[in-house]
Formats: C-alpha cells, structure tokens, sequence
C-alpha cells in the first residue's frame, strides 16, 4: 500500500515543467561559480523562490540564500542544495559546456540547484497538501567547506526557524535511476594539512653550499605512502593524497622552501589523530635527516565532519524513495570515502537523512569495461573529473525525491 507522503509526491510531481528546469540546468553548468562567488547561481535561485510565495533571503554566509514557506503547524524542514562550481578544465564536448575558463560544475552542483528549484516550486504549489514549514538553503563553498558554517555563523538558526530535520542529497556516477541510503555513516571526515619544509637555497651548482628542500619533500611524500599500509589497521578505511608539490622558480636554482598539500580521508577520530601524529612524525624525521635548518611547518586547513545520517530519518526517507521509485532502486553501497560539510547544518543535534543520485548516462555506462558494478563505477567519470557529465534524465527524479522525502516528514 502506498503511503500518503508517496502518493502526494507523485502527484505534486506529475506535471513538472521538465524542458524548463533542463534548461535551467544547462544555464547554471554553462556559468559555474567558484566558492563565495555564486552571486549569479544565488541570484537566479533567489528569484525563483520568491516567485513560488518564499520569504526570500540572500547574502547569508556570504553568497548563500534562503527561502522560508510557512505552512500552518507542524515540523520545520530544511531542503539543502550546494551551489559552487571546482576550478576544473571542461572536457565533456556538452554543447551547454561552462563558458568560464577553467571553471567547470565538476561536482554536479548544478544540478543540485535545479532539483532544490523545482522541488520548492512543486511543494509551494502544493502547499494545501501539507502543513509545517520548509526551509530552503541555497548554500555557497561547499567545496572549500566554509559554506555551511558560514551560514551557521551569520545565524541561520537565529534568523529564520531551526529545523526540526534536514534532507540533503548529491549526485554520484552509476547507472542512472538509483538511490543510495545508508542509515549511520555514509561519509567519510576529510582534512587538509599543508606542510612547509625548509631549506637552504643556492646555486644549482654548488649543492654542497645548500639543504635542498626539494628532495626531502620527495622523501616525505614518498615515506606517507607508508601511513595507511603500515600504521592503520586492515579494519580501518583511509585514505592519505598528496595533491599537491610547490618549489622552485628556475631549473638552476635550488629553492629555499617546498609546500605541500596533503588531505586525509577518515571514518573515526581515532584514525584521524594516528594519521596526523604519523605526518607530523614523518615530515619532522625527515627535515632532521636532511639537516634542514628549522622544523617544518605542519598546519590544519579546512576540515569537514564525517556524514552520519540519523537511522530513523533516513529508514523513512528511503523507504518513500522504494514507494516512488520501485524496491529496487534504493541501495545500501556502505560509507563512501568522500566528504561533506553538511553535518556542520546540524548543529546541536539537527537529525538528517543524505543520500546519492545516481546519474551516469545509459550509453557510457553500458559501455564501461566491467564485470560488476564496482568495477564498472571506477571506470566511469566520477565527480571532480573533467568529463564529470549527469544525464538530463535524472533533472526530474531529483526533483522527486526531495518532494517525497519532505513530505515524508512535513505534516500532512
């Protein structure tokens, strides 16, 4: 039988004006945005939820937007979609391609912004279907992981209600038309640390004259690919990149210092704080060996909590994906090693439900060497890649399952 919640969604959905919101689509992948700077992104979800009947708010967090639909008495729900673009190269050959150089919706951000406009423009249509209040956040710097902190700190929840639960969603690769819960942890915590090795400049020539600091960056970040393989156990997930090396101005000469950025991926803080004590362990042994003339530099940068969706919230959540979509569309892959910082909008103990999109078109898909879907999944392009391209055919599903999953939990 057919809940209430399900069968609403369906019918607020039916009539959903799909080529417009395509198009919106294709207009927001073809202007990407870095982190605080999605004025353009903010200003088009702003003036749509205004038009739907939303108290509308931008500028909270920096660039980030808020609409508010009160409804009568009953639960306050947050629908949240991210809305930076990643400082990524195109390389898709989309016809609706992004027109910034070097800027590309890599992320899938895009959509995420499509699927929040059209889900508060069919509940707000539907407003006699439901009671409660929606809050709907537009949210700036995922990326970088300032945005939903931001937008904590410039009082969300002292300016507009607090939620009673949040509900958010992203994009992933796979075939398209599955819906991905995990009822606890579902992401991983992420860290970035950079380090500053410190040497003695000079000639190309007279090396003995120098501590070249490039060669001992080359030894720590050949000695961290020791840390998850030796120091953590089996049982443990992590994961330890090296994404970046900076040193050097000229083949001849021999610099005075080499930046490193590093991030670690983790599921508990257990294993977070071994893998910071073996970098910091590790960068400081090997500026000793090579005589470095001070200690390195090891600091923390952005850091984004690990993503534990409320067992309760997110049963009923994917329970009404089943009801909407058919039994076999909702899947349980376990905690993915990426990141988010959307716990940080559950501050003080908010229950959430998060969960995946996926969006892989049918054709590359079917086309992905393989013998099974795992294998398959690390063929495809995957967020943050170049080719990183969502099907238009999940533009009105991802509609769908935020307007189910908010009336699983608004009052009816």
């Amino acid at each position: 039988m057919t809940s209430p919640a399900a069968r609403t969604a369906l019918d607020l959905t039916a009539d959903l004006p799909v080529p417009a919101l395509e198009d919106l689509y294709r207009d927001l992948h073809r202007h990407p945005e870095l982190s605080l700077r999605e004025h353009r992104t903010a200003g088009i979800l702003a003036e749509r939820l205004r038009k739907a009947g939303y108290e509308t708010t931008d500028g909270v967090g920096g660039t980030g937007v808020v609409g508010v639909l009160r409804n009568g008495d009953g639960p306050t729900v947050l629908l949240r979609a991210d809305m930076d673009a990643l400082p990524v190269a195109e390389d898709t050959g989309l016809p609706y391609a992004s027109t910034v150089p070097g800027v590309m919706h890599a992320c899938g951000h895009d959509l995420h912004v499509t699927w929040l406009a059209g889900a508060a423009e069919a509940l707000a249509a539907g407003r006699d279907t439901w009671s409660g209040t929606l809050l709907v956040v537009g949210q700036p710097a995922e990326e970088n992981g300032e945005g939903a902190k931001g937008m904590i700190d410039d009082g969300l929840y002292v300016r507009f209600p607090r939620p009673d639960v949040l509900l958010g969603q992203h994009v992933a690769p796979g075939p398209a038309g599955l819906y991905a819960h995990s009822p606890g942890l579902i992401l991983s915590a992420s860290t970035d640390v950079d380090i500053v090795v410190h040497g003695r400049g000079g000639h190309g020539s007279r090396p003995e004259a120098t501590v070249d600091p490039v060669v001992t960056a080359a030894y720590i970040v050949t000695r961290l690919q020791t840390v998850v393989g030796r120091e953590i156990a089996p049982r443990d997930s992590a994961v330890l990149t090296v994404g970046r090396i900076e040193a050097g101005t000229r083949h001849n000469i021999i610099p005075s210092e080499a930046r490193l950025s590093l991030n670690l991926r983790t599921q508990s803080a257990e294993v977070r704080e071994r893998m910071l004590a073996a970098v910091r362990r590790i960068a400081a042994g090997e500026c000793a060996a090579a005589g470095c003339p001070r200690e390195p530099d090891v600091t923390l940068g952005a850091v984004f909590p690990a993503t534990v969706n409320d067992a309760e919230t997110d049963h009923r959540i994917a329970a009404v994906h089943r009801e909407v979509f058919g039994e076999g569309t909702v899947l349980d892959f376990g905690p993915a090693m990426g990141s988010e910082d959307f716990p940080h909008l559950a501050e003080g103990g908010i229950p959430y439900s998060y969960w995946f999109v996926t969006s892989t078109p049918a054709a590359v898909w079917d086309a992905a060497p393989g013998a099974d879907l795992m294998d398959r999944l690390a063929a495809v392009p995957s967020n943050h890649s170049p080719h990183f391209a969502p099907d238009l055919s999940t533009v009105a599903p991802g509609v769908r399952t935020l307007v189910s999953g908010a009336l699983a939990c608004l009052g009816s």
